[in-house]
This record gives structure tokens, C-alpha cells and sequence, in this order.
């Protein structure tokens, strides 16, 4: 099912002021000036497809992750596609399945990685090696991103779902405890 929004593009168009001035009743030093200044708004609208949500992704309020094509839909209850957005994880992790949202935290960090930090970790799933895989924003090692929101649609992760720091921060506050993430492969 592919979805199109419009997006709509604003044109300005200001056309030049002119001044007229005009001597009045013949006294010294007395004039009128009048000044025009015209606007005119034009809008076009721009039609923008977003990526398909995967066939056999389920229903409802849900969040939906296609680890081959590293990228994440969130679809209200309606069945509308309300956000999507490229994201960095592990080739095949997490495994095919339905999982839970079972944690958030506004701040975390890599028990596997000294030194690497992340904020707006939401869990849900957990991996091969036992450790916690949810969405958050790119991890911060020792003060520099490990990437760059340019590169994220790669696989760079090591596990969780990388991604940026605004989408990372509208999961963490739109996935409730027990929201649904269908992961495809």
C-alpha cells in the first residue's frame, strides 16, 4: 500500500512600493506621499511518496521495523502511517516476530562498550547474545557520535535500531509500555 502526502510550497511575490508625491494647497514645504506595496501568495501543491509499509506487518497501533531495508513506520490505530524514518541495526537481529515494548529509559548506556551512551532508549526485544535491542538515538562514544544522520539506512548498529535524535525521541514518547513492534525481515 503506498501512501502519498501533500506538501504544500508557498510563493511570494512583493511588488516594488512607489511614492508620489504632490505639492498641496500651494504652501511652501507641504506635500503628500502615497505608498503602494502589493502581495500575492501562490500555493502548489507537491505530492511526496513515502516507502510502502510491509505486506504481513499486522494491524492497528503498531510499530513496524524492516531490518532489510533498515527503516521503521509508526502507524496510528487507524491504520495511517503517522512517521517513517531510515534507522542502523544488525543484519537479522532481532529475528523475524511480534514483540513488546517492555522498557524505556531517558538515558542508557553499553554494558558491552565502555564508554558509549545513548538517550531515548524503548526496548523490545532481546537479542542472540542476551542483551537489550530497542530504538535510540546514535550512541555517543567518548563525546563524538559513533555516525552520522547522513549514514543512518546503513547497518552500523550492533544490535539496537540507531537512529535520530528526533525520531528516537517521538518513539520514546509515542510507544506506551506494551506497544506492538512487528519486526519483517
Amino acid at each position: 500500500m503506498k501512501r502519498v502526502i501533500a506538501v504544500a510550497v508557498f510563493t511570494f511575490s512583493i511588488m516594488g512600493s512607489a511614492s508620489v508625491a504632490s505639492a498641496s494647497d500651494g504652501s511652501i514645504g507641504e506635500t503628500t506621499t502615497t505608498t503602494t506595496t502589493t502581495t500575492t501568495t501562490t500555493t502548489t501543491p507537491v505530492l511526496v511518496e513515502t516507502a510502502p509499509v510491509p505486506i504481513k506487518s499486522g494491524t492497528g497501533r503498531r510499530i513496524v521495523y524492516a531490518n532489510r531495508q533498515q527503516r521503521v513506520w509508526v502507524i496510528n490505530a487507524d491504520n495511517e502511517i503517522i512517521r517513517t524514518f531510515p534507522v542502523s541495526g544488525m543484519l537479522g537481529q532481532p529475528g523475524k516476530g511480534t514483540f513488546r515494548v517492555f522498557s524505556k529509559s531517558p538515558t542508557s548506556f553499553s554494558p558491552k562498550f565502555a564508554g558509549v551512551t545513548f538517550r531515548f532508549m524503548t526496548r523490545f526485544a532481546i537479542g542472540r547474545n542476551g542483551g537489550n535491542i530497542g530504538f535510540h538515538e546514535i550512541p555517543i562514544r567518548n563525546s563524538k557520535p559513533m555516525q552520522t544522520v547522513d549514514e543512518l539506512g546503513a547497518f552500523k548498529g550492533s544490535g539496537c535500531l540507531r537512529s535520530s535524535t528526533k525520531d528516537a525521541l517521538f518513539i520514546y514518547r509515542w510507544a506506551t509500555l506494551g506497544t506492538k513492534v512487528v519486526v519483517v525481515p
